[in-house]
């Protein structure tokens, strides 16, 4: 079960979405599971209030992975990252909007970006335990919310009182454009800024944690994703639509921000089309890989 809906009005010039999810009580978990979560060029803030901690992986064969904790940042990234869905689990989080780290959690978007970072690294120790054990107390989603937007609303009032604001004002008029097909050259985005190449690729980093070129580079994909949600849709087609040169360019970019090619995307049949169950062969490369270390570590 899912919850989503849009924060109140005064958070979402910071906050695009919150949700909350729970298991539905009858789906098991499953060993070794994993999924392909693919990049929104967003930032989003995670509270996990059951099962085990949050697990990364860094590639298919990567049998140990690295662990977060419950309170995670996940940064913006310009790529898809592995992780562990073995077991179900509770949680609450926000999609952030470009340029809501200061605001929100205290450090820039650049410092985040490409990475996981413990909630209690940005907010301290204190504050982030805190903040899980009042979500723990709340024991449905809808109040979880609640009590989350509540937290949010309360960092985002002292950061205010503090002077911090969202985004610059030049790297805001260039996030409109940058979503459209074609995008404009970023060498006419610095000239609309007013500022040097240099100065405005450094506010475009410090307030999305992506360079513009990136960002536009996911933003693309984007349009793709929201296209080949229509199965009739040929990908030629899509190709075109989204902005690629031809469809040989989208299937490498694909790739490369997927972590498998657009029919694998496809044919995978995924709920979402962000967060794809890995191919049972990297499962088995991952296993393979863990039993080869257990051997190694006995000799």
């Amino acid at each position: 079960m899912q919850l989503t809906r849009p924060p109140a009005p005064h958070l979402r010039p910071f906050v695009r979405l919150l949700w909350a999810s729970a298991p539905d009580g009858v789906t098991a978990g499953r060993p070794d599971a994993r999924e392909h979560v693919l990049p929104t060029g967003g930032m989003h803030l995670v509270f996990r209030l059951s099962g085990p901690p949050l697990k990364l992986f860094s590639e298919a064969g990567d049998a140990r992975g690295q662990t977060f904790g419950y309170a995670i940042v996940g940064g913006a990234r310009a790529a898809f990252y592995m992780r562990d869905v073995s077991v179900p689990t509770r949680s609450v989080g926000a999609q952030l909007q470009p340029g809501a780290a200061r605001a929100l959690l205290g450090a820039p978007e650049d410092a985040l970006a490409g990475q996981h970072t413990p909630l209690e690294a940005v907010w301290g120790e204190r504050q982030a335990g805190a903040a899980l054990e009042r979500l723990h107390e709340a024991d449905d989603p809808a109040l979880q919310l609640q009590v989350f937007e509540a937290l949010l609303t309360q960092r985002l009032a002292a950061s205010l009182r503090a002077g911090l604001h969202g985004l610059h004002p030049a790297v805001a008029a260039t996030l409109g454009p940058l979503t459209f097909s074609p995008a404009p050259s970023i060498a006419a985005l610095v000239t609309h800024s007013g500022y040097s190449h240099r100065r405005f690729i450094a506010l475009f980093r410090g307030a999305i944690g992506l360079g513009p070129k990136e960002y536009a580079r996911v933003m693309r994909f984007d349009r793709a994703l929201a296209l080949a949600g229509d199965p009739g849709q040929s990908w030629a087609d899509i190709a075109v639509d989204a902005g690629y040169s031809d469809q040989a360019h989208l299937s490498r970019e694909f790739s490369a921000l997927a972590g498998m090619s657009p029919q694998a995307w496809r044919q995978a049949g995924a709920a979402s089309p962000r967060h794809v169950p890995a191919a049972a062969t990297t499962r088995t490369a991952a296993t393979r890989a863990a039993a080869t270390g257990q051997i190694r570590s006995r000799r």
